[in-house]
């Protein structure tokens, strides 16, 4: 199978995985953030937190999300560690976070031994205007990698800049990233390589990679979640295979 999707905790899953198996590491973590104090961002849920109040969809709420800002920076850089640890040389990690938590993020990236090589943003289009303040319409793509990089392995050109909305139709998860977005990220993973997301959600990841021709191992703490990570990958390899299965013809001999 071109993918693997574990059930449970993080730091659980990352331990039974093997050393320099995967070639980048993209992930969405929760941001425990959202709310004007520490207390709104550690005593409400994510759907609390990130779901308005006329919010057309009633998606399930996920876990991990109520961590202060400390406990959250050493959770990350716990994670960020054994990430590192089964990261091939010159592997990539790409974690997505938000303007509260882009101090921690890119300590605690670094504290887990990565190089840190810049920010990537995510720009939102359609995102809600705010009265008398700027308006808060990107989130960032902390990246770096396991040692030096090595252009020669994948030389791909990829912008600094994505922009999309969030989905609309199909939309299965609170925080759902779009897939055309993702299908950019999985290219800093060499083809045929493998791209590790210790939070998968929904499996946008997951269907990023697969449709851009690597593989994928996943981890997801949620049952709900994962069921549905497990149909969007199962459903993608599908189409992927039968995409493979139709073969042009040839020049007649």
């Amino acid at each position: 199978m071109p993918y693997t999707l574990y059930r449970g905790d993080a730091l659980t899953a990352l331990a039974g995985i093997p050393d320099n198996s995967v070639d980048a590491v993209i992930t969405d973590p929760p941001y425990n953030s959202g709310g004007r104090t520490s207390s709104e961002r550690t005593g409400r849920s994510a759907r609390a937190k990130y779901t308005s109040a006329d919010a057309e969809h009633d998606l399930a709420n996920f876990p991990g999300e109520n961590r202060d800002q400390r406990s959250y920076g050493f959770w990350l850089t716990l994670l960020l560690t054994e990430s590192y640890r089964a990261t091939v040389e010159s592997g990539t990690a790409l974690v997505f976070t938000d303007w509260r938590q882009l101090p921690t993020t890119t300590d605690a990236l670094q504290a887990a031994g990565w190089t840190w090589r810049g920010i990537a943003s995510w720009h939102k289009p359609v995102s809600r205007p705010q009265k008398g303040r700027l308006k808060q319409s990107c989130e960032y793509i902390v990246w770096g990698t396991k040692g030096p990089v090595d252009a020669h392995r994948n030389p791909v050109y990829l912008p600094g800049l994505y922009t999309a909305s969030q989905p609309r139709k199909d939309r299965v998860h609170i925080t759902q990233k779009p897939v055309e977005v993702m299908r950019e990220l999985v290219k800093i993973c060499p083809p045929g390589g493998t791209v590790l997301d210790p939070f998968t959600g929904s499996g946008t990841t997951g269907v990023a990679a697969l449709r851009e021709g690597r593989q994928f191992i996943g981890v997801e703490l949620s049952d709900h979640y994962a069921d549905i990570a497990e149909a969007r990958l199962l459903q993608t390899l599908q189409q992927t295979a039968q995409r493979e299965d139709f073969v042009l013809a040839g020049p007649e001999e």
